[in-house]
């Protein structure tokens, strides 16, 4: 593994710090997942892609939506 040299705010760095430790995780880390997806951002479609098949008939409101609640944001 190679090692890189990056420069940034010094509160963003540690706000960035601050949100990985919530996900139990580090910064070096999330930069290497953020990386990764930069990189090969087909990967991270065909992911998404494999989720949602996954999904696809399993999930169940109880209900029929109104118009309304299916075009809410």
């Amino acid at each position: 593994m190679k090692n890189i040299t990056l420069s940034a705010d010094a509160a963003l760095i540690e706000a960035a710090r601050a949100r990985a430790q919530e996900q139990h995780s580090t910064l070096n880390e999330q930069f290497r997942l953020w990386l990764a997806d930069y990189a090969h951002p087909q990967e991270r479609l065909q992911r998404y892609d494999a989720v949602m098949k996954q999904l696809r008939g399993k999930l169940e409101v109880g209900r029929k939506l109104t118009r309304d609640e299916m075009n809410a944001r």
